[in-house]
């Protein structure tokens, strides 16, 4: 086993390989791809969704470069949820994990209600949305069908509980949040920022996430994808959330969370009458523009000229005007290039012209390993990689 004292030595050897064989790799890489199959395809006789956390702990957004490729080899797959059901909670279990849903419990709100922080008697921390409705067997049945849905880039929904008036569901609890409250450019300073092969990382889970629902028979678009719906755990391992809501929500007759009042959406929803896997795509196009930018696409554009979208990127393209000033030269131009490339196709006018969610995940993983090989190096003033929680960081 190498020794930290062995590092740079690796390193250095790895770069010798990368700068010899970069045609080759990225032959091998998308070969590994193609064997993965992520449409559900056969893997490699486990179902990947059933790992234990321990089991799980250095995928997406490790520090140590290896796990890349070993990440990608067991990104496997399973519509079946391992047999798990949704588990229905009652209001006095739910009303003793939030301390009665008192105000410090309250961590956010969204499409579905109010979200509360809550710890289970087994110890388990929960997210808890919360709303106030009728009961409903629609309501039951779709949160069994959407809790069968496992993947480790979708947060898991646990239960749900129909008391007192009230809906509730219950997912996994993610103590980093919002991939949003670490990129946009706000006054919470204290939280570290992200470095240009962190954004591409969390931008590989959230397109392998979403490609998992496309792969569903039938394929479950998500129809409200947005930066804020892309929650990090404590790796940074990014995990696409509300997958399935807007059923929900639009089940119970009430407004769905995907109106005309949002900047993700796809300008062909208006014009064609329905939301597809080409929709959700347009939607990723976004999420990529703010990951370049490191601003909310909203506070920039208005509604009239989201058609125009794609166009804007483009003449902004070789101008200061478009990367996030915060990540300074801790990018090389062609990775940025190809990003700025990929986002302009997802943001397609027409869907027909768009990629699919599972070809923008395997460009991703292209664009960030071309970034490893070409800034992973030692020496003077150069970028180095560092152990930790971190992917990298940058001298």
């Amino acid at each position: 086993m190498a020794t930290l004292h062995s590092l740079p030595y690796l390193i250095l050897a790895m770069v010798a390989v990368n700068r010899c064989r970069p045609e080759q790799q990225k032959l091998d890489l998308l070969s590994l791809h193609m064997r993965e199959r992520p449409w559900g395809g056969e893997g490699n006789g486990k179902d990947e969704s059933c790992l234990t956390p321990a089991n799980k702990s250095s995928e997406t957004g490790s520090s140590d470069p290896s796990t890349l490729v070993e990440w990608n080899r067991r990104d496997r797959i399973s519509s079946s949820g391992c047999g798990r059901s949704a588990r229905q909670f009652n209001l006095e279990e739910l009303e003793e994990a939030t301390k009665n849903f008192s105000e410090s419990n309250l961590v956010g709100t969204g499409s579905f209600g109010l979200v509360y922080k809550g710890l289970l008697l087994d110890g388990t921390l929960v997210a808890i949305k919360r709303r106030v409705s009728v009961p409903r067997q629609k309501f039951v049945e779709e949160v069994e069908l959407l809790s069968e849905i496992r993947h480790r880039n979708l947060v898991t929904l646990i239960g749900y509980c129909q008391e007192g008036g009230l809906q509730m569901l219950v997912f996994e609890y993610l103590p980093n949040g919002g991939v949003s409250r670490h990129l946009y450019d706000g006054k919470q300073h204290s939280l570290p920022r992200l470095e240009f092969k962190q954004r591409l990382a969390i931008a590989i889970g959230a397109a392998k996430g979403l490609a998992h629902l496309h792969s569903l028979a039938p394929p479950l678009v998500h129809k409200d994808f947005k930066t804020n719906n892309v929650l990090v755990d404590e790796n940074f391992i990014a995990k696409v959330a509300d997958a399935g809501l807007h059923q929900l929500v639009q089940g119970s007759g009430e407004i769905g969370p995907q109106g005309s009042s949002s900047i993700f959406q796809d300008p062909e929803v208006g014009e064609l009458g329905g939301f597809s896997e080409a929709s959700d795509v347009y939607s990723f196009g976004v999420f990529l523009l703010e990951f370049i930018s490191g601003m909310e696409v909203a506070h920039c554009f208005s509604l009239d000229s989201q058609s125009f979208l794609a166009q804007w990127v483009e003449a902004h393209a070789g101008s200061n005007d478009l990367i996030d000033r915060r990540l300074g030269n801790g990018f090389t131009s062609e990775g940025m290039k190809e990003l700025i490339a990929l986002t302009l196709r997802c943001l397609s006018p027409s869907g027909h012209n768009r990629p699919r969610m599972r070809a923008i995940a395997v460009e991703l993983d292209q664009i960030l390993e071309t970034e490893m090989a070409l800034t992973t190096v030692m020496g003077d003033g150069t970028a180095i990689v560092t152990l930790g929680s971190q992917l990298f960081t940058l001298t």
